[in-house]
């Protein structure tokens, strides 16, 4: 057994006599269904029976004894584990005790360090007018039209549409594209785009050699080099839209609140500092669960770790599915991800036990009200009736989960009433 660990080992030992007897019932009920050659149905001797289907026998027998002992031993040595007990290193000889070793992990056993009143400082956020003038020139942006330019060649900050084919240098499938759009100039154009687009008229077609960084966001070019031929079909230039009440009209759409410009960026100020606020907190509780981790050293169970990776990992891949892309269609190493993601997924684990025990000495819980709170709450936006949601979450055993959630949002928000929080001053 090692205390460092939440892996725990138990070398058991069953008498002899129990598994006698466990062997002669199994076999005894063998011989009455089984078929051997030679022998109508249920009449073949036992002492045959034990030869022809001794690991059959035994098979039964370690099923139907050692549960029972790992059982009785986990009672007397006051263990509750939190994984199924793989059992190995089985000793079954006939007429001898059958003698195993019962592997599992439990919780943690740990002291809670002071919880109460934990100091942790927030980021500043700022919501003047230089962030109100940042959101509507987001807006803005959205709302740009890109006009055709004539009579002139491409420079920095139009946008040249090309038609492109490229062939890997060194061998492999070619590239072809039709109606990009590439931002003469920008940061995020490769430069040999810039270079030779730059000057090139529509209906003109240019021929050069790209070469991608290694760290380049998509995995099928990154360290690539293309020779490319490119059609330049078009030259636009972004249109912003005009600074005045119409716009703000229009911004607003059909839902209104607002219709002149002025109006427009006291809402922008109002969400703002709403923003702000949730913003703060949400920060808040992630350096209070991060301080409280810190505060408290103790080993947790691999199985939990191994859980919360896949979740993470499993956070991901929803993430991809969300913006479109299919999982299965990137260059992306899951494995090297999951790993990655290890030493979070064990402070994640810890947050969790710690709650769960702060909770405990706080006596804070979810009350039924609650629980129905949220099941109403999920029900309208379904479009289930509560009775049927609540029934469906029953019996698929959300509910359980659901109220632990509940717990542990409550008691996290104890700690934020409860913590010393200053917010940090911006840097100018």
């Amino acid at each position: 057994m090692t205390e460092a660990t939440c892996k725990r080992e138990l070398e058991l030992e069953i008498p002899a006599e129990n598994v006698t007897k466990a062997t002669e019932k199994v076999a005894r009920d063998l011989a009455r269904v089984a078929r051997v050659p030679g022998f109508r149905p249920g009449k073949a001797p036992v002492t045959l029976i034990r030869r022809r289907f001794a690991e059959d026998i035994q098979g039964e027998v370690l099923q139907s004894l050692v549960p029972e002992y790992i059982e009785k031993a986990l009672e007397e040595k006051k263990l509750i584990p939190i994984t199924r007990p793989s059992v190995d290193k089985v000793d079954f000889k006939e007429g001898e005790p059958l003698r195993f070793r019962a592997v599992f992990e439990v919780l943690p056993e740990f002291e809670l360090g002071d919880y109460k009143n934990l100091a942790i400082n927030v980021d500043a956020i700022e919501t003047g007018d230089a962030q109100v003038d940042k959101t509507i020139e987001d807006i803005r942006e959205r709302a740009a039209t890109f006009v055709p330019v004539e009579g002139r060649a491409a420079k920095d900050g139009d946008y040249v549409l090309i038609k492109l084919s490229g062939i890997p240098v060194g061998g492999g499938e070619p590239v072809q594209a039709d109606n990009i759009m590439c931002h003469i100039g920008a940061e995020e154009t490769l430069e040999s785009f810039t270079e030779n687009l730059r000057g090139a008229s529509s209906g003109e077609t240019k021929q050069f050699r790209s070469q991608y960084p290694d760290d380049y966001p998509d995995q099928k070019l990154a360290g690539k080099a293309y020779d490319y031929t490119v059609e330049v079909q078009g030259i636009k230039e972004k249109k912003l839209p005009e600074l005045n009440d119409e716009f703000a009209k229009d911004a607003a759409g059909e839902k209104g609140g607002f219709s002149t410009l002025e109006e427009m960026r006291k809402l922008i100020s109002k969400d703002l500092e709403a923003a702000k606020e949730d913003q703060q907190k949400t920060q808040a509780r992630e350096k209070l669960l991060e301080a409280l981790v810190k505060q408290h050293d103790f080993p947790v169970p691999e199985a939990l770790v191994e859980h919360q990776m896949n979740v993470r990992l499993e956070r991901s891949v929803r993430a991809l599915t969300a913006q479109g892309v299919d999982p299965r269609a990137v260059n992306i190493d899951w494995v090297a991800l999951r790993n990655h993601q290890r030493e979070r997924a064990v402070d994640d684990v810890k947050a969790e036990l710690l709650i769960d025990r702060i909770a405990e000495a706080e006596k804070i819980d979810a009350t039924d009200e609650e629980v129905e709170k949220e099941i109403q709450a999920l029900a309208e936006h379904s479009g289930e009736s509560a009775t049927a949601l609540r029934a469906r979450l029953t019996k698929q055993g959300v509910l359980d989960r659901m109220k632990s959630k509940l717990r542990s949002d409550k008691t996290i928000e104890w700690l934020y009433r409860n913590a010393r929080i200053e917010t940090a001053k911006s840097e100018k």
